[in-house]
């Protein structure tokens, strides 16, 4: 879904709530102009000569800190009406006043030639007395009552401040900080509404003379830019070193051009942390083996990828597969992560090389281009001496630890992971980690809400009580709801440590006092151990607390946002790795039949055990032993897991496995994945998640049209102690083949795509007996598994071609960063809301 808008790029957008309007046949009022569909002014054609009028028009939806009073002023003073503008907890409250006719051509343009980044969901106005003024005059912003208007996301540099960050003879060239109305920071910045300079943390820089005119300049694309400085008023960089004692030591200032000085450290090999818009990032020359290589040994990475941002479009188009969604994404106002496909053969001619530390035996590369004036002075502007022209651009933390953001604490936290430190003194109010994107069907997919996109609403097709929704404990993104509106907070984390626990309690705080919504109800995962969970209630106070089961919440997720009003079931999918069931077991590959206020269970993988909890995610070898005990297949020495496990732990494991000793029952796919990976000989000890199943999926694709015939689940009806499912697929035969074509010598690749056949194939054959049964002719493709491409598009294509209708997320991630908007849903449905 996107922005209707030239330059508003792939950010999901807010639908438009139903607007309030005078009756037809009134006297002028608000309504949609029958010529363009525009929301405005609308009246029968006057007499001439016709008496003056005066309307208040109230204009919602994400209408502050993007231009949209200068750009009232303008087009009133166009116009030549009178009146006046002001920003409120509302929205944008303006008051014109002039001939019928003119107040009905400014009310169809008001939405029509709003400012790039503006997003009008409602335009409500009423007839109020003539008062006979003159002149169009912008008003201080009037404070009081709850906020009920949206803040913008931060938005990617403009064309029109790059030129003048990039000509010599502009007052703002090579202006770390240069920005107008239509870019630069805003949600990142705001601590409270309405969005005014002295409710960001642009307060602490008073304006010098010369901003200050441009300001109050209605002629100027700064006229009422909140963030507008320069050079003379701030903010300022300052660029720190270690000192001899090294990270023991504090850090020192160096003398000089502070981004000059970071250019030339990247070059040496050095590893800079460099405040961005939402936290510090860790940056390193991504063609620098030896940098790259100890930058992942200070991060404890693993061999999990680094996101790269590369300097110019023309080397990404060198780097990697590029479709033109894909250079719409790069180069819209988001500017996001985009996970892309390699090159086949390497880079092309002129293009820079990428490190072999960058992303250790992924075929993706996800790559950025710069999306602040820093970004592209650190690359180097003409004239500069040669610049890097590809970054390692990471989160500044240590893995899995919450995104720095205070100045004293990167200090402290990063001493040990960057050898200088790029700061600058504007405050990040909120962190807000990089969104991350992939294209599925010629479709956005995020992997990660966050950057570019919080805090846009998500339109819901139900009113809700105010509520705040936790997510759950990994990929944690909390949601507040009210009305016919969800607001998503930034990508938080994993709660694994008190710092991120804090963090989800700022951005918890932060969302309330940005949407005005104080809860009235709170959701939560099932869990009992999850964070989250142990958080809501706590935090109670007398409010109900609803706790929501895992895969439930993520097919209502699904369904929110395509609209469902949950009057119907769907068939739901859910696929991920780990998910607390019903009957205590780890569940994870679901059939449901569900909607907001229920669900019933029709078909599930078959359990098996999951060995040593956490120890099997990371050692996918463990897993596949475990399956292949369920499935009364031998341990023999040539299968590649058992050739991976240690001969005194395979002993353990098998005695672990016979006694059923700390063995949960698991219906996970993602632990299938994670198996089936293992058999194949791809991976055996995973470094970050899902790891094993990601280089499955690679191979997969690897094997193009060379896959031969699919794999084949078994289907039976489901038993007592199964789980209470209707269905249970049996992936034994799956497993017996993917052995059988192991010590034929098949290899990877075939063993991959045959295996991701068979788990479309067993999609399509559960929804089909689904529909046979109930009647339910749409799927809600759902759960992390879904991230998989290659799966859920395959999946889609054949259900489409069965006649099901398919929900895929668009607007949020199928993870469990989509999980809190389902909560939501289901809560408030619960509860009568």
């Amino acid at each position: 879904m996107t922005v209707g808008r030239p330059g508003a790029g792939t950010a999901p957008a807010p639908s438009p709530e139903p607007s309030t309007s005078l009756d037809e046949g009134a006297s002028p009022g608000v309504g949609e102009d029958p010529r363009t569909g525009a929301v405005g002014t609308v009246r029968r054609a006057e007499a001439p000569g016709a008496a003056p009028a005066r309307h208040r028009i109230i204009v919602r939806g994400i209408v502050q800190g993007v231009g949209f009073r200068p750009f009232v002023h303008g087009l009133a003073t166009e116009l030549g009406l009178a009146g006046h503008v002001s920003n409120t907890g509302e929205g944008v409250v303006a008051e014109v006043e002039g001939p019928p006719g003119v107040l009905h051509r400014f009310g169809a343009r008001l939405r029509a030639e709003a400012p790039p980044l503006a997003v009008v969901e409602a335009v409500d106005g009423q007839d109020i007395a003539v008062t006979g003024g003159t002149g169009f005059t912008i008003l201080p912003s009037r404070t009081g009552g709850p906020a009920r208007t949206l803040v913008a996301p931060d938005a990617a540099t403009c064309d029109a401040c790059l030129a003048e960050l990039t000509d010599p003879a502009d007052r703002r060239y090579r202006h770390p900080f240069v920005t107008c109305t239509h870019c630069g920071p805003r949600f990142t910045i705001v601590r409270a509404l309405p969005y005014d300079r002295a409710q960001t943390t642009m307060a602490d820089f008073p304006m010098c003379p010369r901003c200050a005119a441009e300001y109050a300049d209605p002629a100027d694309r700064r006229f009422h830019a909140q963030p507008v400085a320069c050079h003379d008023c701030g903010p300022r960089l300052r660029l720190l070193a270690h000192g001899p004692d090294g990270p023991a030591g504090p850090p020192r200032p160096l003398p000089g051009d502070p981004v000059a000085g970071a250019r030339r450290l990247l070059a040496e090999g050095a590893i800079v942390a460099v405040k961005g818009l939402g936290g510090y990032h860790l940056v390193c020359d991504a063609q620098d083996d030896r940098a790259v290589a100890e930058l992942r040994r200070r991060k404890a990475r693993g061999d999990k990828p680094f996101a790269l941002m590369v300097r110019q479009l023309a080397d990404v188009e060198g780097l990697v597969e590029l479709r033109a969604e894909e250079r719409a994404l790069l180069t819209g106002p988001v500017r996001p992560i985009v996970l892309l496909r390699r090159r086949p053969g390497g880079p092309a001619p002129g293009a820079p090389a990428v490190s072999d530390h960058v992303a250790p035996g992924c075929p993706d590369l996800g790559l950025m281009l710069p999306y602040t004036p820093l970004h592209h002075l650190l690359f180097g502007l003409p004239g500069d001496p040669q610049g890097p022209r590809l970054l390692v651009m990471t989160s500044g933390n240590v893995s899995g630890d919450p995104l720095v953001t205070d100045d004293a604490d990167a200090l402290v936290r990063l001493a040990h992971l960057a050898d200088a430190w790029l700061a600058h003194d504007r405050a990040i109010q909120v962190p807000c980690d990089d969104s991350v994107v992939r294209i599925s069907d010629g479709a956005p997919l995020y992997v990660r809400r966050s950057r570019g996109c919080a805090p846009y609403p998500v339109p819901l097709p139900v009113s809700v009580r105010p509520a705040l929704a936790t997510g759950g404990d990994l990929k944690t993104v909390l949601c507040l709801g009210d009305g016919h509106r969800a607001w998503l907070s930034a990508h938080i984390g994993d709660m694994d440590d008190l710092a991120t626990q804090l963090a989800f309690e700022r951005a918890a705080e932060h969302l309330a006092t940005l949407t005005g919504v104080r809860p009235r109800l709170l959701a939560t995962d099932r869990h009992p151990g999850y964070r989250t969970g142990q958080w809501a209630h706590r935090h109670t106070r007398g409010r109900p607390l609803v706790r929501v089961q895992h895969h439930h919440a993520h097919i209502a997720s699904a369904m929110a946002e395509h609209g469902l009003d949950g009057s119907r079931p769907v068939i739901g999918v859910a696929f991920d790795g780990t998910g607390y069931g019903d009957d205590g077991a780890v569940w994870g590959g679901e059939v449901l039949l569900a909607d907001y206020a229920g669900y019933r269970r029709f078909a599930q993988l078959g359990y098996v055990p999951q060995p040593g909890g956490d120890s099997a995610v990371r050692r996918p070898y463990r897993m596949a032993l475990a399956h292949l005990h369920a499935a009364g297949l031998p341990w023999t020495p040539d299968l590649p897991p058992v050739a991976a496990c240690p001969p005194d732990e395979l002993q353990l494991l098998a005695r672990q496995l016979e006694r059923n000793l700390n063995c949960a029952p698991t219906s996970s796919m993602g632990r299938l994945f994670d198996a089936v990976s293992s058999l194949a000989g791809i991976c055996h000890h995973a470094g970050y998640e899902a790891q094993a199943a990601a280089a499955l999926e690679a191979a997969a694709r690897a094997a193009g049209d060379d896959r031969g015939p699919s794999y084949t689940f078994g289907l039976r009806t489901g038993a007592p102690g199964d789980g209470g499912a209707a269905l249970v697929a049996d992936p034994a035969p799956v497993l017996a083949a993917v052995i059988e074509d192991v010590r034929a010598g098949a290899g990877p690749a075939p063993v991959a795509a045959r295996f991701h056949a068979a788990i479309a194939g067993l999609v399509r054959r559960c929804c089909g007996l689904a529909r046979e049964r109930t009647g339910l002719s749409t799927v809600a493709l759902t759960g992390g598994v879904f991230v998989n491409t290659l799966l859920a598009e395959t999946a889609a294509r054949m259900l489409h071609q069965d006649g099901f209708t398919v929900l895929r997320h668009r607007l949020v991630p199928p993870n469990d960063g989509g999980l809190a908007l389902g909560q939501l849903l289901v809560a408030a449905r619960r509860r009568g809301a």
